[in-house]
Order: structure tokens, then C-alpha cells, then sequence
């Protein structure tokens, strides 16, 4: 049972990863080439769309991965999973604190009301999306030699 916890976890954060790494590296630099009308509104669309997914997404691996340390918690890499969590945790926290004030704000705009400064926000998101995707790889990178 321990096993099959191991790897849904894993694979649930992998995926989550991806996700996050295609925005900050795929999706955001083809929206950004875009003119500014039609980026901003990829930026709304994606906003709302994955901004009524990924807090069960963050929630769910969190809780996945607590479970796995403590159903593991004599088992080796019982460690790494723990450090794991605590980097979800963390990429949880800059969520709330940094990035979904600013999602929030994003996924209602139109190209009507858009405040003049919302490229430097959007620029701003995306700092911190890159800082939260290195969290993220990292996690994921334990989770993975915890599987080792």
C-alpha cells in the first residue's frame, strides 16, 4: 500500500510541476508575444481556469505527501519526503501571500478596465511563479530520491 502512496504522490506533484513549468516557460512567453489585447486576455482566461484548479492541486499534494511521511516515517528517505512537504508548504504560502492576490486581480480584468500598470503586475507574478517552480522542481526532485 506504501508503494502505490509513493507513486500516486510522486506522480500527482510531477504533474503539478509540469503544469507550473509550462506556464512560467511555455504558456506566459507565447501569451507575452502576443499584442496586448489578446495577452492580457490569455492571461484573465488562464487565470480564472487555473486559478479554480490548482488549490486542490497544491492542498492535494501537500496532503498526499504527509501522508506519505508519516505511513513511511520508518522507511528510508522518510527524510526527504518530510523536507518535501515542508517546500509544498512553503510553494503553498507564496501562493497565498503573493501570487493570488495578484491572480485575482488579473482574472478580472478586461481590456476595458485594465489598470495602466498591468504589465509591470503581470511581470511581478512572474518572478514569483519562477521562484515558486524552483520550489516545486525541488520538491519533486526529493519526492523522487525518496523513491530510490
Amino acid at each position: 500500500m506504501l508503494n502505490a502512496l509513493e507513486i500516486v504522490t510522486t506522480v500527482v506533484v510531477g504533474l503539478m510541476v509540469g503544469v507550473e513549468f509550462s506556464v512560467a516557460f511555455v504558456i506566459n512567453p507565447i501569451l507575452n508575444a502576443l499584442p496586448d489585447d489578446s495577452s492580457q486576455r490569455g492571461r484573465s482566461h488562464g487565470g480564472r481556469m487555473l486559478g479554480a484548479v490548482m488549490p486542490f492541486w497544491y492542498i492535494g499534494s501537500l496532503v498526499l505527501s504527509a501522508v506519505w511521511a508519516i505511513a513511511g516515517w520508518h522507511h528510508d528517505g522518510a527524510g526527504l519526503v518530510v523536507i518535501a512537504g515542508a517546500l509544498l508548504i512553503l510553494s503553498v504560502i507564496m501562493s497565498i501571500l503573493l501570487l493570488v492576490p495578484i491572480n485575482n486581480r488579473g482574472k478580472t480584468w478586461t481590456t476595458e478596465n485594465r489598470p495602466a500598470d498591468w504589465k509591470e503586475q503581470m511581470n511581478r507574478w512572474d518572478r514569483f511563479h519562477y521562484v515558486r517552480v524552483a520550489v516545486l522542481i525541488a520538491a519533486f526532485a526529493l519526492l523522487v530520491a525518496a523513491l530510490a
